[in-house]
């Protein structure tokens, strides 16, 4: 699970293209979350009424978070553009969640090669009786 985090954080920090698998986001968005509560309780400990540190973790990681998001989006054939469907009240945040939880698409398209089966590839299957 962290190792999806470091992943996102580390080596693909302000990675806006190519392709991220769900569990990519999905254990992102908790290490995320349970980080975020940590601090939380952290700062209510040390007394700061603004959540300081809370407020400084969150603005290290709006970017690797939008970018993970829109490489999501990639992985279902979507513009990152689509992030700002979130604007939309309610209806708009319901859909960016339904498209985040769909499966993937199978094989390459257009935002690169998919993520689970990165050697996949149509011209590999031509001829072979075993693939159906």
């Amino acid at each position: 699970m962290l190792e999806w985090y470091l992943k996102v954080v580390k080596e693909n920090y302000a990675n806006f293209e190519g392709r991220a698998r769900r569990s990519e986001y999905w254990y992102f968005v908790l290490v995320n979350l349970l980080i975020s509560i940590v601090l939380g309780v952290i700062d209510y400990v040390i007394g700061s009424d603004i959540g300081i540190i809370r407020g400084i973790y969150s603005l290290a990681v709006l970017v690797p978070s939008i970018a993970v998001a829109v490489r999501r989006l990639h992985d279902i054939g979507k513009s990152g553009w689509f992030l700002f469907v979130v604007l939309i009240p309610i209806a708009g945040a319901i859909w960016l969640l339904v498209m985040l939880c769909r499966e993937g698409d199978t094989g390459p398209n257009e935002y690169g090669s998919d993520p689970k089966n990165p050697n996949y590839g149509e011209f590999d299957e031509i001829g072979r009786p075993d693939v159906y």
